[in-house]
């Protein structure tokens, strides 16, 4: 949570917060899906600290663009821009110097919240911390589903196909961690800081470059931003960590993007989540026809919140909590 054929792997991974969530894999080598390995998943998820080593802000670095009617001049621009980020973020594609300032703003991103027991911090998943993101969601879907072990292995990687797809798809889409740092009263009254531990991750898109090319139903605008893919660790739910991974969504969604319309989805029979999103200012704008019963499918509603400008992008509501709700992952077939 390597092959010797080629496997185009399409997921979803909704932003769906209560068990019972579908979430269909599909695997479609030469664009034919394989009915007998769908499988659906549901499960729950329900100011500022020292930062760690894996959390901690990375040294300033700048974005340099050049304008310029020499194209030979703009590409070493790009190139010395692109010099300043960081090995892990580059994508392994030639970047406009557009992309590449964004990719700097998204290496650059963190946020940093104060819990009750503890702190949290949320900032770009790196390549090296694959592997546990992945751990993450497919022992999560397990647990929720119920299914044998051995579905470890497949679901691992399905969903590491995934995320280096979506990777690639940077600075347009990008997957968010969170870590966090809990805290316990000594016998002295004094309090002692646990190491840091991965506690969640969430999806985000950006534009329509970033769209997922099988998107969950009702359709959200691809031009518009979009939240998907969120889970918590088991041991760590009701922490508010899932409300936290959303907020952090919102805040770098108005850093990066023009459209103040965010969209996810929620499934109908989801009440907790479905308070939750409501809480935190989202609204239905459409719902599943009742035909998706058909296809297996849950109905879902789209949901849609207008953000604010941020005039602090570190000042954002944080009095929302998921004691409510446990964020979830949810793959879903279109």
């Amino acid at each position: 949570m390597a092959a010797a054929i080629p496997v185009s792997v399409s997921l979803i991974l909704s932003s769906d917060s209560q068990p019972s969530q579908r979430l269909p894999v599909i695997l479609s080598p030469s664009n034919i899906q394989h009915p007998f390995l769908s499988l659906h998943k549901s499960f729950n998820f329900s100011s500022r600290f020292r930062v760690s080593s894996k959390c901690s802000s990375p040294s300033p670095s700048s974005s340099t663009t050049t304008t310029t009617t020499s194209t030979e001049t703009e590409t070493s621009s790009a190139s010395t821009t692109y010099s300043y980020l960081e090995d892990s973020y580059k994508t392994g594609r030639f970047l406009s110097n557009e992309e590449i300032e964004k990719l700097n703003a998204l290496q650059n991103f963190r946020y940093y919240q104060q819990l009750e027991t503890g702190s949290m911090c949320v900032r770009l998943m790196k390549p090296e911390e694959m592997d546990i993101t992945v751990k993450l969601l497919a022992e999560s879907f397990v647990e929720s589903m119920l299914l044998p072990v051995g579905y470890v292995s497949l679901l691992r990687y399905l969903v590491k196909q995934y995320l280096i797809e979506r990777r690639a798809a940077m600075p347009h889409a990008v997957t968010l961690i969170g870590f966090y740092k809990g805290k316990q009263e000594m016998n002295t009254g004094e309090e002692k800081e646990d190491l840091e531990e991965l506690a969640g991750t969430v999806e985000v898109c950006f534009d329509k470059r970033g769209a997922n090319t099988s998107p969950p139903t009702p359709t959200s605008p691809k031009n518009a931003p979009y939240i998907c893919n969120m889970a918590v660790k088991q041991s760590l739910r009701r922490r508010g960590i899932g409300w936290n991974l959303l907020k952090a969504s919102e805040e770098l969604i108005s850093q990066m993007s023009s459209m103040r319309d965010v969209y996810l989805h929620c499934r109908m029979i989801d009440l907790a989540p479905l308070n939750m999103y409501t809480k935190a200012g989202y609204n239905i704008v459409k719902t599943d026809s009742i035909r998706v019963l058909l296809m297996l499918q849950r109905r879902k509603h789209l949901m849609c919140k207008k953000l604010a400008v941020l005039k602090n992008p570190s000042e954002l509501d944080i009095s929302g909590s998921d004691t409510e709700l446990s964020s979830q992952l949810d793959m879903l077939k279109s």
